[in-house]
């Protein structure tokens, strides 16, 4: 089997297997259980003991002793009874071979002597790889000696070839209480990242996904089937390889993947044994989509029964009660097809051709059965593959697509042409963005015909996802081969106009989109319709964006099925969701992706996804949004194509129901993506939700990140003349940023330019967040009192609204501005709701800061503090620095903001604490802390200063100059 495959996936296996006095790693042929062993005895202390008997080593009495024996020191053998040792010596072929039963039992207990000997010295590990071909004289050996291991430092692990689902039948071999631990097939992503490390390159998605499938999860069989494809797929090819513009593939037949001769060699060394009958059968069964007795009967067989017993005795596959064929492996069934000859393979489907009726299926082996050009297997072909997209098979279609171009004659380039489109369309639909790119792009280098070249363009467009920044000249050039063509010129307006919305150019998109909407057929004006409401909501005219939507449902007949009612379903969800109609929104996209889960390309599901989880988020379905997000990363990720869209849901759904650290670091991810998509419509959606994230902790230090990701928000939004609600909700988490950070006439300036575009139009929620800003505003400025009224208007504003995430954000931030304030029942009450709340809707993040402002009121309480309002975050961090003898600029630099926030600050500082000068605030720090002796921290982690520099901080992190004092809420 070679070198042993890298160790991937199997972290918890091995910390588990770390814990017990005897493991017994078992499960089939390459799962990886040498390589488990050799990492668990990598770094074992002591002395390791090792055998690793061969099939042929079985019949050789105590050879696997041998082995085990060879490294033990030759004083152990010297302090063993005479007899005892002329046994040992004997078995282990260094003296005279035993006699009788005596010397058996002898050889036990020199063997259980020889251990003890060892283990006085030291730790010692017995280490038995493919424990089944262990001699059994050697096994009956281990078998008396491990059961009187106790109390000994004697470790033992085994590994044992059980096929699949089977149980290990050596366990005997292991002491009691061993665990029986079995090696699980590796997941797709371990595959792909097994296969990448051993080549030490990255093959093409089409290229993995082949390598994923027929392995099952087993490294070894992936790793020789990855340097296979590495040899075909791996080089590079011409985008035109084969003379039909798909990637070039292997002679694989129906297996997606040939299997490299030396491990067909290994796995059908037993089945190439076989009479002709019993191997024809086989390669029929491999071949049929679906095998079973009744097809290869009706394929021809008098009793395939009886010609598929001897592969059944061999393991190889076996006919279950209802007559169905099951190969052990998958990868064998595909070794069996690859080792035929070709003749044979072409017989086997040209008789399951007569001999199955399903469309598809019945292509499917035309097509393998006559592999040369001919237009009526290709007619046939892509008939096939028209059915298996209807039928919701996009990769099935792609496939019979892709055949059907290569048996297509070389006198019909029109017909050719034609069949790559369908390929590539089908392609995009199942997300296969590198084969869709080719074929595609083969008809705009090769067509002269100019209806041809636009199709293959408008497939292009819609492959490039998101990233249609660069896409401008494909657009152009279209609009030139498509004149006099309306409805084509109408295809690519929508797609100039979709590319406007995503780049942030609205007036163009809407232009564009009304353009399309004019003279386009009807999908097109559909499309389009969609599209100008998209537009328009975004730009901040609500109604005009119903407008639009209405005239879209009445051109399409309603919202039946179908790719264009799918987004009309989508885009009315969407509106209503910024409207405050969270329920149904929810409700029209449940109903949404459980019609099109079958049907839809890659595309419509994962926008349905996305939309999904904004709503589940707004709706408070926290842990729900969590697993919609996931399912969101899957389709794009299975292609190989890092999604922005998919990413921001995965940062969305984090903020509420995973962690700080976690939302930052997937909205960092798909800031990254959108920038190079040039995606400005997700990369606003990812900055604000990297801002929402980093004020998830309530510090100077997030806060500080935040107001750079929102205020990226705030001047893309000014760009591209965007006013929809999500935008003004992004700008009151600005303006609470700044608050945090002391900045009160900077979020006062970003909350009256939010202000001067509510309309009456404005739904609830938005109108709530700006008083939130508003409230933490006043109260950072001392005016408290104000601050908390605000803050209750809000709160009963979105009482009247399914927006339990919103409710629960703005009730902590009362919370806090009552502790301040020493309002600890008015606190305490409120940070109770708030922590039911957040708990019972699983918003993680919300219910710890609502524990931490809980417990800062009760540990307050307990220290009968006294006094006036407490210093704000950013106030204590600014009069730490002032007392330690720090001017107004050097603070702003230290704290990156204004010498005119420091002022402003400084002033505030001065009235709570009651002095007027900055000598009588460094004195009265001082004091405080000289009565106290407590430490103190400017409110950076990483910075502890002496005590004459800064304010004192208590372990709850509560800021006062009365005791202690801390720089965190």
């Amino acid at each position: 089997m070679g070198s042993p495959p890298p160790l991937t996936g199997r972290r918890e296996l091995l910390d588990l297997a770390r814990t017990a006095q005897g493991v017994l790693l078992h499960g089939p042929e390459g799962i990886g259980r040498s390589t488990l062993l050799t990492a668990l005895t990598a770094d074992a202390p002591g002395a390791v003991l090792r055998c690793a008997p061969a099939e042929e080593d079985a019949p050789l009495p105590c050879a696997g002793l041998v082995d085990l024996f060879a490294r033990v020191p030759e004083h152990c053998l010297e302090s063993l009874a005479p007899g005892l040792r002329t046994a040992l010596e004997a078995a282990l072929l260094r003296g005279a071979a035993p006699a009788d039963h005596r010397d058996r039992l002898a050889l036990r207990v020199a063997v259980l002597d020889t251990l003890r000997a060892l283990a006085a010295s030291g730790p010692v590990l017995l280490v038995v790889d493919d424990v089944q071909w262990l001699d059994e004289p050697t096994a009956d050996l281990l078998a008396f000696a491990v059961r009187r291991l106790d109390g000994l430092d004697i470790r033992v692990l085994a590994a044992e070839r059980v096929p699949e689902g089977e149980q290990p039948t050596r366990l005997r071999c292991c002491p009691p209480g061993t665990l029986e631990l079995p090696v699980p097939p590796l997941t797709d992503e371990e595959v792909a990242h097994l296969v990448r490390t051993d080549l030490g390159t990255v093959l093409s998605p089409s290229a993995v996904r082949a390598v994923q499938e027929l392995p099952a999860g087993n490294p070894w069989y992936a790793r020789e089937l990855g340097r296979a494809a590495h040899k075909t797929h791996g080089l590079p090819q011409s985008p035109l390889a084969g003379r039909t513009g798909l990637p070039a593939t292997p002679t694989a037949g129906p297996h997606g993947t040939d299997v490299p001769p030396r491990l067909r060699g290994h796995l059908l060394r037993r089945v190439r044994l076989l009479p002709d009958p019993a191997r024809f059968a086989l390669l029929l069964a491999s071949a049929a989509a679906r095998p079973g007795l009744t097809v290869l009967r009706a394929a021809g067989l008098s009793d395939p029964a009886a010609d598929l017993a001897a592969a059944e005795r061999l393991g190889v596959a076996a006919v279950d009660a209802d007559g169905a064929v099951h190969f052990r492996h998958p990868l064998l069934r595909a070794a069996v097809y690859a080792d035929a000859p070709g003749s044979d393979r072409r017989r086997a489907h040209a008789l399951l051709a007569d001999a199955v009726t399903e469309p598809v299926e019945r292509a499917r082996h035309l097509a393998h059965a006559r592999p040369y050009e001919d237009e009526g297997t290709a007619r046939t072909l892509m008939s096939a593959a028209d059915t298996a997209r209807r039928e919701g098979a996009p990769d099935t279609g792609f496939e019979l697509a892709a055949l059907a171009v290569r048996r297509t004659p070389g006198d019909r380039p029109a017909d050719r042409a034609d069949r790559l489109l369908a390929a590539a369309e089908y392609a995009c639909d199942a997300g296969r963005i590198e084969e869709a790119g080719e074929a595609a792009g083969a008809v705009l280098t090769e067509s002269d015909s100019a209806h041809r070249r636009v199709r293959a363009r408008l497939i292009l467009l819609r492959n490039a996802g998101q990233a249609l920044e660069g896409a401008g000249d494909l657009i152009e050039e279209g609009l030139q081969d498509a004149l006099g063509d309306p409805e084509s010129e109408a295809r690519l307006h929508h797609w100039a106009a979709v590319r406007g919305l995503l780049c942030g150019e609205l007036e163009e998109a809407d232009r564009h989109a009304r353009q399309a909407a004019e003279v386009g057929d009807t999908e097109t004006r559909v499309a389009a319709l969609a599209t100008l409401a998209r537009v328009r909501s975004l730009a901040g005219a609500p109604l005009a964006a119903e407008a639009a939507l209405e005239a879209a449902l009445a051109l399409s007949g309603g919202t039946g099925g179908g790719p264009e009612s799918w987004r009309l379903i989508r885009m009315r969800a969407i509106l209503a969701l910024d409207s405050d109609r969270v329920t149904e929104a929810h409700e029209q996209l449940t109903r949404l992706l459980a019609a099109v889960g079958e049907l839809a390309g890659v595309e419509d599901v994962l926008a349905t996804l996305v939309a999904l989880t904004r709503v589940q988020v707004r709706a408070g379905h926290c842990r729900e949004a969590l697993l919609t997000a996931d399912r969101c990363a899957r389709p794009l990720a299975e292609a190989g194509v890092p999604a922005a869209p998919a990413l921001y849901a995965a940062a969305l759904a984090a903020t509420v129901g995973g962690t700080a650290e976690e939302a930052r670091r997937l909205a960092g991810q798909a800031v990254r993506a959108s920038e190079a998509d040039g995606d400005r419509l997700f990369l606003l959606r990812a900055l604000a939700v990297l801002g929402q994230a980093e004020l998830l902790g309530g510090d100077p230090r997030g806060a500080a990140a935040a107001v750079e990701a929102l205020q990226r928000v705030r001047e893309l939004g000014k760009a591209m003349s965007a006013a929809d609600p999500p935008l003004l909700h992004w700008y009151a988490d600005l303006a609470e940023a700044l608050v945090v950070l002391g900045e009160t006439d900077e979020a006062g300036a970003v909350v009256r330019e939010a202000r001067a575009r509510v309309s009456a139009a404005t739904p609830g929620s938005v109108l709530a967040a700006l008083e939130r800003a508003e409230g933490l505003r006043e109260a950072g400025l001392g005016r408290a009192k104000e601050g908390a009224a605000r803050l209750r208007a809000a709160v009963e504003r979105l009482r009247r609204l399914p927006l339990p995430v919103e409710l629960v954000r703005t009730l902590i931030a009362l919370g806090a501005v009552e502790r301040r304030s020493r309002r600890r029942s008015s606190a305490r009450g409120v940070l109770g709701e708030a922590l039911e709340t957040a708990t019972r809707i699983g918003a993680a993040p919300l219910a710890c800061r609502a524990r931490e402002e809980l417990a800062r009121v009760d540990t307050g309480e307990r220290a009968g503090e006294t006094g006036g309002p407490e210093l704000t975050p950013t106030e204590a961090r600014i009069a730490a620095l002032v007392g330690g003898g720090a001017t107004n600029r050097e603070v702003a630099a230290e704290l990156f903001i204004s010498v005119k926030t420091v002022e402003g600050a400084l002033s505030r500082v001065y009235r709570k604490i009651g002095v007027r000068s900055r000598t009588a605030l460094a004195h009265a720090m001082a004091v405080t802390v000289l009565a106290t002796g407590a430490a103190v921290n400017t409110g950076d982690d990483d910075q502890v200063q002496p005590p004459v520099q800064a304010v004192t901080v208590s372990q709850q992190g509560r800021v006062r100059f009365s005791r202690t004092s801390d720089t965190r809420r």
